[in-house]
C-alpha cells in the first residue's frame, strides 16, 4: 500500500474501464539508442529501424480516478529478458495520478493540457505544456480485430534515479485497427524536438483503437 497526497493506494492498481488509441512508427535506431543511453535497454529493431509507440488513453473508471494520458514510448529489450516498453514521456491532466505515477512506479508523468475529441471516424489528442503544442495525434477508424491479448502482460520500464520495471496486464476489447491510419503534428516544445530527432512525424506502420480496456499495474521493481 502507498500513501499518495493523503490517500491510500492499494496494489495492484486496477483500471476497470478505459479506451485508447495508439500508433506504431518505425524510427531512427541510432536516435532511439541515444534516448536509451545508460538505461540497460536496447531498442527492438524491425528492418533496421527502431519502433516507437504513441498512444492516448481516456481513463474512465479506475483506482486513480478519471483522467487523460498521452504516452511516448519505445519498444525495447533488456538483455536476457523479453520485449517490453520503455516509457519516455507520460503527461496526464490530473494531479493525483501524476503524483501516484511518479511515486509508485517512477513513471515520467507531468501535468499537461490534454484534449481528446472525436474527429470523423476516429479521435484526435492534442497535448500542450505552458500553452505550447507538444504533439497532436489523430487516429482514424479501422476494421474490427480479434481482441486476442486478454491477460497479456507487458514489462513497462521507466527511468528516474534507477531503472524500474512494472508488470502491466492489459485486457482489451472492441479493438479496431489498420495499417497506417494515424497522423502526427509536432509543436515547438523540447519534447517535440526529441520526437523529431527520431525522424517523426512519419507514416504509421499500424494504428489501433481499443473501445474497452481493462488494466492492472503491479508494484515496480528496481532492475
Amino acid at each position: 500500500m502507498h500513501a499518495v497526497l493523503g490517500e491510500k493506494v492499494r496494489m495492484p492498481v486496477e483500471i476497470r474501464r478505459a479506451d485508447a488509441c495508439s500508433a506504431m512508427f518505425a524510427v531512427d535506431s541510432a536516435a532511439a539508442g541515444r534516448l536509451l543511453a545508460d538505461r540497460g535497454l536496447e531498442p527492438v529493431r524491425f528492418a533496421g529501424r527502431a519502433l516507437c509507440s504513441m498512444a492516448f488513453v481516456r481513463y474512465v473508471d479506475g483506482d486513480l480516478g478519471p483522467y487523460h494520458e498521452f504516452a511516448f514510448a519505445l519498444l525495447v529489450r533488456r538483455p536476457g529478458h523479453g520485449i517490453g516498453v520503455y516509457i519516455h514521456w507520460l503527461p496526464v491532466n490530473q494531479s493525483f495520478t501524476c503524483a501516484a505515477g511518479r511515486q509508485i512506479w517512477g513513471f515520467p508523468k507531468e501535468m499537461a493540457d490534454i484534449r481528446i475529441e472525436p474527429v470523423g471516424r476516429g479521435h484526435r489528442c492534442a497535448v500542450r505544456l505552458d500553452g505550447r503544442l507538444v504533439v497532436a495525434l489523430r487516429v482514424g477508424g479501422g476494421v474490427p480485430l480479434p481482441s486476442g491479448l486478454g491477460g497479456a502482460s507487458v514489462d513497462a520500464y521507466a527511468w528516474g534515479d534507477v531503472l524500474r520495471r512494472t508488470p502491466w496486464v492489459m485486457n482489451p476489447a472492441a479493438v479496431r485497427g489498420r495499417p497506417g491510419g494515424a497522423r502526427i503534428q509536432l509543436g515547438d516544445h523540447p519534447v517535440a524536438d526529441e520526437m523529431r530527432a527520431l525522424g517523426l512525424p512519419g507514416r504509421a506502420l499500424f494504428s489501433t483503437r481499443i473501445g474497452l480496456l481493462r488494466m492492472t499495474f503491479e508494484e515496480a521493481q528496481e532492475v
